[in-house]
């Protein structure tokens, strides 16, 4: 069982962000990738699409044997995640924007959040944040349009500069320290981010804290891959397989799939 590949799936290719800091952290797993660009964003779907969507993506990771799950979405996350640990048998590691550290060390007490509107409108989303979030100015800004950009490959265009800053000058205006980024595919903006915004406003996202969790999860229940045999990395796209490989410059396995 140990041998078995660790599943993911994402709305596209965001989620690759989460699969290389596992990558990096467990280089000796062996790891199976959805990329649903097909039906991407998902943000803008509603609870039922989304659910059904997951629903879709983890019946087909298991039927490929994985041994536990990664929804290496946020608005996966948020609005399927309960359903998918009640109805399968297999362990799932979500993933929630990291409110609580940028809340928990604001010194100006005004954090901004970009993340997709299906995170954002979602009970597990405001019940996360609202218990650290006391005292702290949350401004929520909605990444419309950031996602089909960067699955259209268009990540370093002026279209999306110019979309950013119409989303972080607002939040600058409100004084924040601290960016967090709330979609999979965000952590791919974070060079021209850091080109706009001031140097002391620091970015987060949750890559690290989903391996790391990932990780535990897999030693309690003893899993870990021990095997010397060399991993292997595969990557499944329903979209646009040029934009897979340019995110990924090759790096692993990648195959057009009709799911």
């Amino acid at each position: 069982m140990s041998t078995k590949p660790i599943g993911m799936f994402d709305s596209g290719v965001g989620g690759t962000s989460i699969l290389m800091e596992l990558h990096t952290l467990m280089p000796n797993e062996n790891y199976i990738y959805l990329a649903d660009s097909k039906n991407a964003p998902y943000g803008n779907k509603t609870k039922e699409e989304i659910l059904q969507l997951s629903v879709k993506n983890s019946k087909l990771l298991i039927e490929k044997g994985c041994k536990i799950i990664v929804v290496a979405c946020n608005t996966a996350t948020t609005n399927a995640i309960s359903h998918l640990r009640s109805n399968y048998n297999v362990p799932f590691i979500g993933i929630e924007p990291a409110i609580k550290p940028a809340a928990l060390h604001s010194k100006t007490k005004a954090v901004g959040i970009l993340a997709t509107k299906g995170t954002l409108s979602s009970d597990l989303f405001h019940n996360t944040s609202s218990l650290f979030t006391s005292g702290i100015k949350v401004i929520e800004q909605v990444g419309e349009g950031i996602v089909p950009l960067i699955e259209a490959g268009k990540l370093y265009s002026p279209e999306m500069e110019e979309l950013l800053k119409s989303y972080l000058e607002p939040m600058l205006s409100q004084d924040i320290d601290y960016l967090v980024l709330g979609c999979t595919h965000y952590p791919y903006l974070i060079p021209i981010l850091n080109s706009i915004l001031p140097r002391e406003v620091k970015i987060i996202d949750s890559g690290l804290a989903v391996a790391r969790q990932t990780q535990t999860v897999l030693k309690t229940r003893s899993l870990i891959n021990k095997s010397q045999q060399k991993a292997s990395v595969k990557l499944f796209t329903n979209g646009n397989l040029d934009v897979l490989k340019s995110i990924l410059a090759d790096k692993f396995e990648t195959s057009y799939l009709d799911f």
